[in-house]
């Protein structure tokens, strides 16, 4: 049954996937707000197909913040929260791995979209860019997601904070909050998805202006909250 649901996932949301982002430059023609609704839709068909189909639920502990943007700071387990969390946080823009914004198309949409592309082998000048990009994404009022471990990992893995963090929330000064999750239980990187809840914990505010290895230590114990 668990491998004939995933077959089904597969077919459903893989199947619409793929005309979606093959369309998604044309979406991305008509300016931001088109694209944002855009990836709306395919948020919701994963949000759908992870439901219906896998019969994957989410709970959500904790405050989400309402009002003036922030820097959320999430582990990163599977796919499954890059997609749900656009989903509870209202679209926020996403800090994006330089290689996936280089695909050809695809990335120009994204880029669109919102997305800030971070490139740790950068120059200055690109990290000039990237910190203007981020500050046009808080200063048109939305809230901004970075996985600060940098990859997925594995259930159970709590690897260092990527020097990426540090430069972020130095130079933006906006709150962070932390984002804890445990997807890898029920969406491993490797085998089947299997039917359960995944949690979403949300961590207290960390206000801006903290010494850096403080606001790390912080983000860092946060994110691994429900990490045994």
């Amino acid at each position: 049954m668990i491998f004939l649901r995933n077959l089904l996932f597969w077919i459903v949301f893989y199947g619409g996937s793929v005309p979606m982002v093959l369309v998604s430059p044309l979406a991305a023609l008509f300016g931001k707000r088109a694209m944002i609704a855009y990836a709306g839709a395919w948020v919701w068909l994963h949000g759908w197909a992870t439901r219906a189909i896998l019969g994957i639920h989410v709970r959500v502990e904790g405050h989400v913040p309402q009002g003036a943007p922030v820097l959320y700071a999430a582990k990163h387990q599977a796919m499954f929260e890059t997609m749900e969390l656009a989903r509870l946080l209202g679209r926020p823009a996403v800090v994006m791995k330089q290689e996936l914004a280089a695909i050809p198309v695809w990335g120009w949409a994204a880029r669109r979209y919102g997305v800030i592309v971070i490139d740790r082998g950068a120059s200055a000048g690109a990290l000039r860019q990237m910190l203007r990009d981020a500050q046009d994404e808080l200063g048109e009022g939305r809230s901004i997601l970075f996985f600060p471990e940098g990859t997925r990992v594995a259930p159970g893995e709590q690897p260092p904070l990527k020097s990426g963090f540090a430069g972020l929330y130095q130079l933006l000064k906006v709150p962070v909050v932390p984002v804890a999750l445990d997807s890898g239980v029920v969406w491993p990187r490797k085998g089947l998805k299997r039917p359960g809840v995944v949690t979403f914990r949300f961590g207290e505010t960390i206000p801006p202006g903290l010494p850096r290895k403080e606001a790390e230590a912080k983000v860092h114990a946060a994110i691994n909250a429900l990490e045994s």
